[in-house]
């Protein structure tokens, strides 16, 4: 793709990896890059600092935007911490993570706000997603709530299973990708490139650079996981036909530097102060041991921690000896953000640099193969064969899921069951429909028990009875086991897994077939060639009806749930 005059949204524009790419940007004259920060301070100081390099970029070529981009808009400036120390937000920002997407949770979050704002054409995102998740630390808050179990104190317990919930990894990069994927649909951005990672700077299990005793740690370990999860759930959605073209470069070494210098060295953006103790105040080992002790007598300096140092962005600064250690030949190495922008770019521009990991993953997987391909009829004339000679048709068992396909598959069978062929269901009109698959079900005792035992209900033409057994797949259980009954959730319970006998249904069923008719005969029937693949030959020329092919085409066409490739 082109860059020129294109709008190019800079996640994590302030950090190494980001500043690199906006400078490699503005050489392909983009029109205007919003550079993005999780603080106010740090946007504006990266535009600052890349104005001054490049003077003559027009005034509103870099716009800046802050905020924490996993949050929901009203909580972008809040750190999880003052977030969930208030309930009514803590209950929100919990609801964000773990509840079903809904078009409330989408709007409200800062990713579709940010892209309804500026609508750009391009996503870079250069922020560290697997550290934000994965240093929350699920191991410490699961030790805390186990900690108040032990000790039954129930206030304590409430706070810390809250914050446990709040903490969950695998559902915070579900629906992080979720609301990526929905909002960048929404405003038609045609690229995203990810800047991904390792978690372990390349190394494997034998790392020895750890956050505890424990080696390797598995809060480092977490950050892989994640990574892993968030790189797998990208290659779904470069698969998807509305996405955008999506790829991740990945290094898979430490990325340095930004600068050296000599000054204060400085922990989470706070100075470090010198304290010192004397051998006549030792402390004697014997019995237990203090790990944070406020009564220790100490003689404060009157200065900080001060040295040479090389800062590495994100991933803090290091002395000399630690990164002369973690970069010698044989350990984590480092690869400069220079060179990460440039496969940025190139990637962009419709280059092939070998480094996006998702096109690696593409031609890695084992796709569906031409053997496979060429036994299929095979094995379903063998399950034909079976059905004769045991008096039985094989509908659904409600194990694949969705409920929505049994459902479908079962609707598509009673019109079998009745019409026969696809011609004579749009012949009819609806209510006839209706009343022709109630009779169906009534009186056969049989089929009505293999419906409702795999938890598919039937609901009566009237709308107002449902046939059912002890467990039903929809609505599925999330804690409640009695919901209120609307016209509304009647409507979707039924679109979802019920099947339907309503005449509106049967309307669908109609219009359906009239579709799938009507696209079947725009082929010309004289035509021999590879062009087309539903066409009427495909549908028998319209004298049966095949509820799993019909349910196929259905998932494809009608609700675009087709593979790309």
């Amino acid at each position: 793709m082109d860059i020129k005059n294109k709008k190019v949204l800079v996640l994590g524009g302030w950090g190494l990896v980001g500043t690199a790419v906006c400078r490699k940007l503005i050489n392909e004259k983009p029109k205007q890059i919003i550079l993005t920060s999780l603080l106010k301070k740090e946007s504006l100081d990266a535009i600052k600092s890349l104005k001054n390099e490049f003077p003559k970029l027009p005034k509103n070529f870099f716009i800046p935007f802050w905020g924490n981009i996993f949050n929901r808009y009203k909580f972008k400036d809040l750190t999880k911490e003052e977030i969930i120390s208030e309930n009514n937000n803590r209950e929100v920002y919990i609801g964000d993570i773990l509840d079903e997407m809904t078009p409330e949770i989408l709007k409200s979050s800062t990713i579709y706000k940010l892209l309804q704002i500026h609508k750009p054409d391009i996503i870079i995102d250069c922020v560290n997603s697997a550290t934000a998740i994965a240093y929350q630390d699920i191991f410490q808050t699961a030790r805390s709530v186990r900690s108040a179990i032990k000790n039954k104190s129930f206030d304590e317990l409430r706070k810390t299973t809250e914050q446990l919930l709040s903490t969950l990894y695998i559902p915070q990069v579900i629906r992080h990708v979720q609301l990526f994927y929905k909002s960048m649909a929404d405003f038609k951005i045609k690229v995203y490139i990810k800047i991904g990672t390792s978690g372990t700077g390349g190394m494997g299990l034998n790392i020895p650079y750890t956050h505890s005793e424990e080696r390797p740690s598995r809060v480092l370990l977490s950050k892989s996981a994640v990574a892993g999860a968030h790189t797998l759930l990208l290659f779904l959605m470069a698969r998807t036909p509305d996405a955008p073209i999506t790829k991740e470069i990945k290094p898979t070494g430490a990325i340095a530097w930004k600068k050296i210098s000599f000054g204060e060295i400085k922990k989470k953006g706070k100075p470090i102060p010198l304290f010192d103790n004397t051998i006549s105040n030792s402390f004697q080992l014997k019995n237990n041991l203090t790990l944070q002790n406020n009564s220790i007598k100490l003689e404060k300096l009157k200065t900080n921690l001060k040295s040479v140092f090389i800062d590495t962005g994100e991933n803090g600064i290091f002395s000399r000896g630690e990164f002369e250690a973690i970069s010698t030949p044989g350990q984590m190495e480092f690869v400069t953000p220079e060179e990460i922008a440039e496969s940025v770019i190139f990637e962009i521009k419709g280059g092939n640099t070998g480094r996006d990991i998702i096109n690696a993953l593409d031609n890695a997987t084992l796709e569906p193969t031409y053997r496979a391909g060429f036994m299929f009829n095979k094995a379903l004339q063998k399950m034909k064969q079976l059905e004769k000679e045991n008096h039985t048709e094989s509908v659904a068992f409600e194990m694949l899921g969705p409920p929505r396909l049994s459902k479908l598959l079962y609707e598509a069978y009673l019109l079998k069951r009745s019409f026969k062929d696809i011609n004579s269901v749009i012949a009819e009109n609806a209510k006839n429909i209706s009343h022709k698959l109630f009779l169906d079900i009534k009186k056969n005792k049989l089929l009505r028990s293999q419906i409702i035992s795999i938890g598919i209900p039937i609901l009566l033409p009237d709308g107002k009875k449902l046939i059912r057994s002890k467990i039903i797949k929809i609505p599925t259980f999330k804690g409640e086991n009695e919901l209120q009954i609307s016209n509304s959730k009647i409507n979707k319970w039924a679109e979802s897994g019920w099947i339907d006998l309503r005449i509106s249904n049967m309307n669908k069923w109609i219009n359906r077939f009239k579709d799938l008719k009507q696209k079947a005969l725009q082929f010309d029937a004289n035509e021999t060639s590879s062009r087309y693949f539903y066409d009427r030959e495909y549908w028998n020329n319209f004298k049966s009806i095949e509820p799993g092919k019909l349910v196929g085409w259905i998932f494809s066409y009608e609700e675009h749930g087709q593979r790309m490739k």
